[in-house]
């Protein structure tokens, strides 16, 4: 089994060899990639996250006191969450173990918690990374010691810590959300990187225009660790004292990658965004959004789903044809196949995007299925039933019934509800406007013929 202390990032502050003695980061590795060797080393080092970091916010106050329980960072790729964890690790002094939920298990949990245990005269922060990963036993694992205060638990992760961490350790930690960093932070990181001679690029004397970094830092969707090791990548393809220009930084556009977590937040946040835009009538962002979904990898025959859900739910009435395009967009998916069908798909999203807009239906079937479950349970009238076979037609079903092709516009004036009631209600967009007036015109008709 493997020693606990291999686990440490930093020393143990109560340690022999340095009693008292604050945290050292461990020696810098020449081969190290660069986002890690430009880690920010205090608080007074990070840039971006403002909404976290201000002076007077609760995470810099909650360092500064060293009076925090357990924290959840929850971000996207390159936010900062690692930085952030160990920077609090080193303001406060705590001795820091780092395991990652992908490779850790229940065995290796114990063994760090036993030796905490063992040790309630030192600070223990144990910071899990991708805390998402583990099950529900390993997080229910923590949940004693958290209690206790054995440990200091910083988790971190990508996904949505609603659905992916356990409720009680939830409960029992502060969560913080982190953004991805605003290019012209990158932009100063960067900058930063190029010009330090200790950690980052400087002894290569390479220029870069502030033009070039802002596009780099555009390119690279807030991630900072992208940014940076793409920086080094970009540099090191360089002679010493070159000069880094738009050449060099197009030939990374070319191998851009979007981020997109199919099936996770990225997939959810961003189809959010397509329907939104969908049902607001803003066919530019629709196809943005569209254009997003199809760069990283979403399957075309989803997209087509959720138009042929909207073409009733949000466009409706007010221009059925929407239903019918929607449709063959998602027959053509089948049909055509990627990538052609994304063309189908386009024309879809810019027909329902610029359809006049009804959820008129969606809020008719709504209103009866409350009606179902409020109000008593109607029975067919006996006029309207199924007249098929001798025993139904002994007992009188049918009997009454009006035929309404018989009269004028189809308008018989008798009821089909025992109890009416009155579910569809049209608006005043597109065709169902027409629908609107039609139906106030059978309205007076059914009153002039009688019911039955």
């Amino acid at each position: 089994m493997q020693d606990p202390g291999q686990f440490e990032l930093f020393h143990d502050p109560s340690s022999p060899a340095s009693p008292g003695a604050a945290p050292k980061p461990a020696p810098e590795a020449a081969h190290r990639p660069l986002a890690a060797r430009m880690r920010p080393r205090s608080l007074s080092e990070i840039i971006g996250q403002e909404h976290l970091l201000r002076e007077d916010s609760l995470l810099p106050r909650l360092i500064r006191t060293n009076r925090f329980g357990s924290l959840l960072f929850y971000g996207p790729p390159g936010s900062g969450k690692t930085t952030l964890a160990e920077v609090i690790a080193a303001e406060t002094g705590a001795r820091f173990v780092r395991v990652n939920a992908v490779q850790s298990n229940v065995a290796e949990l114990r063994q760090i918690l036993e030796f905490a245990r063992k040790r309630p005269d030192v600070d223990t922060i144990l910071f899990i990374d991708e805390l998402h990963r583990f099950n529900k036993a390993q997080q229910d694992l923590l949940l004693p010691d958290v209690e206790e205060g054995t440990v200091r638990l910083i988790g971190a992760t990508t996904h949505n810590p609603g659905f992916y961490v356990n409720p009680p350790l939830l409960s029992r930690s502060h969560l913080f959300r982190l953004d991805p960093l605003q290019p012209a932070d990158v932009v100063t990181i960067l900058r930063r990187a190029l010009d330090d001679n200790e950690r980052g690029l400087g002894s290569r004397r390479c220029r870069a225009a502030e033009k070039v970094l802002s596009g780099l830092a555009g390119l690279c969707d807030g991630d900072l660790r992208r940014a940076l090791n793409a920086l080094e990548v970009l540099v090191m393809s360089l002679p010493e004292a070159g000069e880094l220009d738009e050449t060099h930084l197009a030939s990374f556009a070319r191998e851009r990658q979007v981020r997109y977590d199919a099936n996770e937040d990225e997939h959810y946040d961003t189809v959010s965004a397509y329907i939104k835009s969908l049902r607001g009538g803003d066919p530019d962002a629709a196809l943005y959004w569209l254009a997003k979904m199809l760069a990283g990898g979403e399957d075309p025959r989803f997209i087509a789903r959720r138009l042929v859900i909207l073409a009733s739910e949000d466009v409706g009435m007010a221009d059925s044809r929407g239903l019918s395009v929607a449709t063959a967009a998602h027959h053509a998916c089948d049909f055509v196949g990627s990538p052609e069908c994304e063309i189908n798909l386009a024309h879809a999203t810019v027909y329902l995007a610029t359809a006049p807009k009804s959820n008129r239906a969606y809020e008719g079937l709504i209103a009866a299925k409350k009606a179902l479950r409020e109000q008593p349970l109607q029975s067919v009238p006996v006029h309207l039933r199924d007249t098929g076979g001798q025993a139904s037609k002994r007992m009188g079903h049918g009997r009454g019934y009006r035929y309404s092709h018989e009269y004028p516009e189809g308008i018989s004036g008798q009821s089909f509800l025992a109890q009416p009631l009155d579910l569809y209600n049209p608006g005043e967009n597109g065709e169902e406007k027409e629908i609107a007036e039609r139906l106030a015109r059978w309205k007076k008709l059914k009153a002039e013929r009688g019911t039955t």
